[in-house]
């Protein structure tokens, strides 16, 4: 029976080892945390967005940017349905939501970790709190003869798979170990950069804005005045800058950060073409013929946008309605309809919710997971350099890949 060890107890780790202990292996998971899946306890804002129900293996690959066609096999053996099916049988009812997310109805995060630590506790998988520091190797051959943990301890294996995750999120164990152990074994690694992160803007107006979430809004990304991306949907104003879904979405999408110019154009009523934003506002401007500037925006804007927007717009806040030209008016539409925000580059990779770069696809054979250079390694999730957007894409690629290594090891 073979001795496979799994260094990492997340969604791949945890998911990996399962499937290698139903096929009759001894699998021992190495999971530093005290408990194992951490952080999958706090993805989806703590009920876990566990994968989108996009049934069509073009579509799932249309949804990762970073080194697609490597996800052909793996997401060809595990597709969203196949993980959908594997959590119901597990006692975890499922909801999909807007975008095609996957949610548990209970929208626990923790409902899909007891799952897994459950799937992988009854196929037969032994979780053991320890890190593994380093590699033992078989003399000269491209074999690891053992994983030495931090104890010291010496676990003997016949196969080894890497699913360590990525630097995001440190505080759940994902520290980036995996990537001193995948360069101990000679794959490059290539250059981590946040994804799916917040963004860092410039504009003086933005820190008056903390902390106020916009919903049903639209946002496009230009990249050096070129439109790259668009959505709909919920953001936040921060102290630093913007966040929020459609903006973790967008920081995908912005490739060259230290080198490009990038705004995000949002508009607060896209409901509402030009024509009719301004019909709106003339009706509201002749019910309150008398008021300030300052003071008729309150059924248009959230209370604490309009200074914003009042500044930006150059029209004196204390200016009688009755007195604002046709010309300052469609400005006014025209920055409802385009609020532009400069950024300047992304919240560390510490805040970001998965880890863009990791260990060379080129070295990694896409149809088993397996290491080209070491022949008893694997790999799988989120420390192989392939990301995907935000709405549960990213956890498929763990559980696809994952369940590839598995099949292979």
């Amino acid at each position: 029976m073979p001795n496979i060890v799994v260094i990492g107890g997340g969604a791949a780790g945890l998911l990996c080892a399962a499937k290698s202990a139903e096929r009759g292996n001894s699998v021992t998971v190495l999971e530093k945390m005290e408990r194992p899946g951490r952080k999958l306890m706090i993805t989806g804002k703590g009920r876990c967005n566990v994968t989108n129900a996009c049934f069509e293996l073009e579509d799932l690959i249309a949804n990762v940017p970073t080194n697609p066609r490597f996800m052909y096999s793996a997401f060809s053996s595990f597709m969203p349905y196949d993980t959908m099916a594997l959590f119901e049988e597990l006692g975890v009812p499922l909801k999909t939501e807007r975008g095609n997310r996957v949610f548990p109805q209970s929208d626990k995060a923790s409902d899909i970790v007891d799952a897994l630590v459950y799937y992988a506790k009854r196929s037969g998988a032994r979780i053991v709190k320890a890190s593994a520091t380093d590699f033992e190797f078989d003399g000269e051959k491209p074999i690891i003869k053992s994983v030495i943990t931090d104890g010291g301890d010496k676990i003997p294996c016949d196969k080894v798979c890497l699913c360590t995750g990525g630097k995001s999120y440190p505080l759940t164990g994902s520290t980036g170990d995996g990537y001193r152990l995948a360069k101990s074994a000679g794959h490059t690694v290539t250059p981590l950069r946040p994804s799916l992160v917040p963004l860092v803007c410039s504009d003086d107006f933005i820190k008056d804005l903390q902390g106020l979430s916009l919903k049903n809004i639209s946002i496009k990304v230009l990249e050096d005045g070129s439109e790259i991306y668009n959505d709909f949907g919920e953001m936040l104003f921060t102290h630093y800058g913007l966040s929020g879904p459609v903006i973790l979405s967008a920081s995908s999408h912005m490739r060259k950060i230290d080198t490009a110019q990038y705004k995000v154009v949002i508009d607060l009523k896209p409901a509402l073409d030009e024509k009719a934003l301004d019909a709106r506002i003339l009706r509201d401007f002749s019910e309150l013929i008398n008021k300030d500037f300052i003071n008729s925006l309150s059924k248009l804007l959230p209370k604490k946008l309009i200074p914003a927007i009042v500044l930006l717009s150059g029209i004196e806040p204390s200016r009688k309605v009755n007195q604002i030209t046709r010309e300052e008016r469609q400005g006014l539409v025209s920055l409802i309809k385009g609020l532009t925000v400069n950024v300047t580059g992304f919240r560390p990779i510490e805040e970001a919710i998965i880890t863009s770069g990791g260990v060379e696809v080129k070295e990694i054979n896409p149809k088993t997971m397996q290491s080209k250079l070491v022949e008893n390694l694997y790999f799988a999730g989120e420390i192989i350099d392939v990301d995907a957007y935000t709405g549960g894409f990213n956890l498929q690629i763990a559980f696809s890949t994952a369940n590839l290594a598995a099949e292979n090891m």
